[in-house]
């Protein structure tokens, strides 16, 4: 089996983001963004997914911290898929329910080569300390749009934003983590090609 690792590097005017990926590691993670409580979610992407991750990104934080979270989701997304390669062997899809307390996250992802993104989530409140809930959306959206995956994402309940988020992230980590895992050696599709 090849090395499914990635490195990518993106500057603009906005953001200064590296980021490294290991398909096949154990969950370590190093990440310093700016941004606490995004630091935190990417942890548990990584921890629950098993996928070693090192992200450092410096951004316009002055303004907010939408730059920076977007710009990691399409830094973050782009790794994933180029992690792949060419998708051979793969399990393909992943699905996760995760309960956070109070609240309760279903990710449903297919690393299909097509992007998409479903995303019922709803907050009791617009910021979890001074992090903007809205944020959360767009980082999905970026990370699924750079890895061409359909990931759904479907929280039926919950109160606390804080437990919200943290049970998407964890289940979206699950299930990533069974949808990069080897399984065989051929492509999982019937068109031959992800």
């Amino acid at each position: 089996m090849k090395n499914r690792t990635a490195a990518l590097e993106r500057k603009t005017n906005e953001t200064n983001i590296a980021i490294k990926v290991n398909l096949d590691g154990q969950g370590r993670y190093d990440i310093n963004t700016g941004v606490g409580f995004f630091d935190h979610m990417l942890s548990h992407l990584s921890k629950h997914s098993g996928i070693d991750l090192t992200v450092q990104a410096s951004g316009d934080l002055e303004v907010d911290a939408h730059h920076t979270v977007e710009d990691v989701g399409i830094c973050l997304g782009e790794s994933l898929n180029q992690a792949l390669g060419d998708k051979k062997g793969i399990v393909r899809f992943g699905h996760a329910v995760v309960p956070m307390e109070d609240a309760k996250a279903e990710v449903s992802a297919d690393l299909s080569g097509r992007p998409y993104l479903v995303y019922h989530a709803r907050y009791g409140s617009e910021k979890i300390g001074e992090f903007d809930v809205q944020c959360i959306e767009e980082f999905w959206r970026a990370f699924s749009s750079a890895a061409k995956m359909n990931l759904h994402i479907e929280v039926p309940y919950g109160t606390n934003s804080h437990h919200i988020a943290e049970a998407i992230f964890k289940a979206v980590g699950q299930s990533l983590g069974r949808a990069v895992s080897i399984t065989g050696n051929q492509i999982p599709s019937t068109k031959g090609t992800l």
